[in-house]
């Protein structure tokens, strides 16, 4: 998923929650938070710290890649001539 926004970044976090089964608490306690941080970025992710972030990644077993933008991904594998 291509994320350009703290609103399009709450939605995939929390339709990965989803896609795990998890309630808000159970991601929650599996970092060590509060459901209300879990439902505070879901609901308003522009007003949460980067470190809530990185530890709904941790708990959803996600991870951040940067990339830049407008760049064509380079094709890996393809046949090449000899």
């Amino acid at each position: 998923m291509k994320i350009t926004s703290p609103k399009i970044l709450a939605v995939a976090i929390r339709e990965q929650r989803k896609k795990m089964g998890l309630a808000q608490k159970e991601t929650a306690d599996r970092v060590g938070m509060k459901q209300s941080t879990v439902s505070g970025f879901e609901n308003t992710p522009d007003k949460s710290k980067l470190e809530t972030l990185f530890k709904l990644l941790s708990s959803l077993d996600l991870e951040l890649q940067v990339t830049e933008r407008n760049v064509p991904e380079k094709s890996g594998g393809g046949w090449t001539r000899e």
